[in-house]
């Protein structure tokens, strides 16, 4: 599981991918982790987040839509997708949304 601390400059753009994986996940982490590098280097990219129990959840941050029409046109990002519907994927959905507000705590700064 990772989670971002950090608070974006807003409004901002949230790419919500949510996904059953099939029983075939041979290649599955090693993948997941170059397209979180690829993507951590593309213009407008903000952070991610993600969690896995039976439900997988990834969250990316973008600066603007333009920012993820981009991610989405990268080859090799594609040539993942396409192996993720072939071999990882049972099901998934992607949910693109626009940040308008946002708010957080932490306990290890929160005051008595």
């Amino acid at each position: 599981m990772s989670y971002s601390k950090a608070l974006y400059t807003l409004p901002y753009f949230a790419v919500i991918f949510t996904n059953e994986q099939a029983e075939d996940t041979a290649g599955y982490a090693e993948t997941a982790s170059r397209m979180e590098e690829l993507a951590s280097k593309q213009p407008g990219y903000l952070g991610m987040d993600h969690a896995r129990s039976e439900l997988g959840i990834t969250i990316s941050y973008w600066k603007d839509e333009a920012s993820i029409l981009r991610w989405k046109g990268v080859s090799d990002h594609a040539l993942a997708q396409q192996e993720g519907k072939s071999r990882w994927y049972d099901r998934y959905t992607v949910r693109v949304c626009r940040v308008e507000r946002e708010y957080s705590w932490d306990s290890n700064n929160a005051s008595i």
